[in-house]
C-alpha cells in the first residue's frame, strides 16, 4: 500500500471524553468537601460502590443491548444471589470467621460460586418460560418480568420471613487501613480488584474471543448474524444466563457492603442500575463502567455536601448526561 493509500484510510480517534467524567467530577468535588482526608474516603467508597453497581449493570446492558429485552426481572436475581449465599454462610463459618485472609477469600468465591450457578440456571428457565415468549414487545416485557421480580422477591419471604438477615463480613474484610488521616475499609478496597476483575474478564471475552466477536457483531446487526449461519437465539440463552449469574454475583457482593439482606434488596437496586445502563449506553460495557462509577461518586459526594438531594442526583446526573449525548456515553446499538 503507497504513503497516499493509507493517508486515504480513515482514522479511528478514541473518545476519552467520557473517560475523564470521573476524575473531572472528583476534582471538582475537592474543594467543595474541604478536608483532604474526607474527600478521599468519599471517593474510595463512592468507586467501591461503583464497581459493585457495575457487576450488577453489566448483565442487564448486555441483555438490553444484544436482545432489547426490557428486564425488570433482573433485580430478583441479585436477591436471589444474595439469599443463596447465605444459605451456605454457616457451614463456611470457619473459614468466614478465621483471622486468615486466605481461609476468607476462599470462603466468599465459594459464597459467590454457588450464587453464580444458582442465578445463572434460574436465568435459564427465567429466558425460557418468561422471556421468549414476548420478544419485540417491550410492554408485555415489562409486564411480566415486573411480575416475576415480584413473585420471586414473595417468594424469598415464603422461605426466609420477611425479616432481615445479618451478613456479616468476614474476620479479615472488617476494619479499615489507616494512612495517616485517611481511613480506607478493607471490604471497600476488596469490591474494587474485583470489579476490576470482572472488567477486564468481560473487556479479553468481549474482544480477543470468537463468542464475544458474535456478541458484539449481534449487538449490531442480530439479523446479519444470522444469516450467516450462527444461532442468534442459542447466543441470547447464553448471554442472559451470564447476566443472570453477574447479577447474582453482584448481589452477594451487595449483601457484604450492606451487611444486611432483604427481600426486596433487588427491586431496591434496580433503578440505579437502569439509570447506570441509559448513562453508559446500551451494550456497551466500557460505557457501563464509566457510568457505574460516576453514579455512585456524585451519589456520594451530593450525599455529604446536600443530603436532601442525594434522591435525585443520579436523575439529575442522567438527565445532563443525555442532554449531552441522548444515547449515552459510549452507544453500540441505534435503539
Amino acid at each position: 500500500m503507497t504513503a497516499r493509500g493509507a493517508a486515504s484510510l480513515p482514522l479511528h480517534h478514541r473518545d476519552l471524553l467520557p473517560i475523564l467524567l470521573v476524575p473531572a467530577v472528583a476534582l471538582a468535588a475537592l474543594p467543595l468537601v474541604g478536608s483532604f482526608s474526607t474527600w478521599v474516603t468519599l471517593t474510595l467508597a463512592g468507586l467501591a460502590m461503583g464497581m459493585i453497581i457495575f457487576i450488577i449493570a453489566s448483565g442487564l446492558t448486555l441483555v438490553f443491548g444484544l436482545m432489547d429485552v426490557l428486564n425488570f426481572g433482573h433485580g430478583a436475581f441479585i436477591s436471589i444471589g444474595a439469599y443463596a449465599a447465605a444459605t451456605l454462610v454457616p457451614a463456611l463459618a470457619g473459614f468466614l470467621h478465621a483471622d486468615s485472609l486466605f481461609y476468607n477469600l476462599v470462603a466468599l468465591l465459594a459464597l459467590i460460586a454457588l450464587a453464580m450457578v444458582v442465578t445463572g440456571l434460574l436465568g435459564y428457565a427465567f429466558e425460557r418460560v418468561i422471556i421468549m415468549p414476548v420478544y419485540g414487545q417491550h410492554l408485555k416485557q415489562i409486564l411480566v418480568t415486573v411480575g416475576g421480580l415480584i413473585v420471586a422477591e414473595q417468594i424469598i419471604v415464603a422461605i426466609f420471613g420477611p425479616v432481615q438477615i445479618a451478613l456479616t463480613l468476614p474476620t479479615a474484610f472488617r476494619g479499615a487501613l489507616v494512612f495517616g488521616d485517611v481511613a480506607i475499609e478493607r471490604y471497600r478496597l476488596i469490591a474494587v480488584v474485583i470489579g476490576l476483575l470482572i472488567f477486564a474478564v468481560m473487556l479479553l471475552v468481549l474482544n480477543r474471543t470468537r463468542i464475544g466477536l458474535l456478541i458484539r457483531a449481534g449487538v449490531e446487526n442480530g439479523e446479519m448474524v444470522e444469516a450467516l449461519g450462527y444461532h442468534i437465539r442459542r447466543l441470547f440463552v447464553g448471554v442472559f444466563m451470564a447476566g443472570s449469574a453477574l447479577a447474582g454475583l453482584g448481589g452477594v457482593m451487595w449483601g457484604f457492603y450492606r451487611e444486611i439482606l432483604t427481600p426486596a434488596m433487588g427491586m431496591d437496586v434496580m433503578v440505579l442500575v437502569f439509570i447506570v445502563v441509559v448513562i453508559g449506553g446500551l451494550g456497551s460495557v466500557g460505557g457501563c463502567f464509566i457510568g457505574a462509577l460516576l453514579v455512585a461518586v456524585v451519589a456520594n459526594y451530593t450525599g455529604f455536601l446536600a443530603p436532601k438531594l442525594a434522591l435525585v442526583s443520579n436523575i439529575l446526573l442522567m438527565a445532563l448526561i443525555l442532554l449531552w449525548r441522548s444515547r449515552g456515553l459510549y452507544p453500540v446499538t441505534k435503539r
